[in-house]
């Protein structure tokens, strides 16, 4: 299991934003996209879009789903599940925790919640 990876202070990533971990850190096949909600929380996703691609970390956030920002397939952010159409295929949630004020990210585990 991994340790995870510090991703940010948590007050770094502002609401409504996200910034991604490239996938040689995370030592997984795509970049992951860590986001911090409108509504408080934090998740991960992969990055790219399983439509077609782009980065979800560009995309619109609310509550707990991302637009994909060209071609608006929406996934939910706690388990990545696909929404809407375009997109046919889920995308993988990643675990993410807030400690101690600093946003930490465990590539390749599920969400404790998903």
């Amino acid at each position: 299991m991994s340790e995870g990876i510090r991703v940010a202070d948590a007050d770094e990533i502002e609401e409504g934003e996200a910034l991604t971990v490239d996938a040689e850190t995370a030592g997984t096949a795509d970049d992951i996209a860590v986001f911090h909600s409108d509504n408080g929380n934090f998740y991960a996703l992969n990055d790219t879009c399983t439509h077609e691609e782009a980065s979800l970390a560009d995309g619109w956030i609310e509550g707990d789903e991302v637009e994909c920002p060209i071609h608006s397939a929406r996934f939910c952010m706690r388990t990545g599940e696909a929404l809407c159409l375009p997109a046919l295929v889920n995308t993988r949630a990643h675990r993410v925790e807030v400690r101690d004020g600093e946003v930490w990210l465990y590539p390749n585990q599920a969400p404790q919640d998903a």
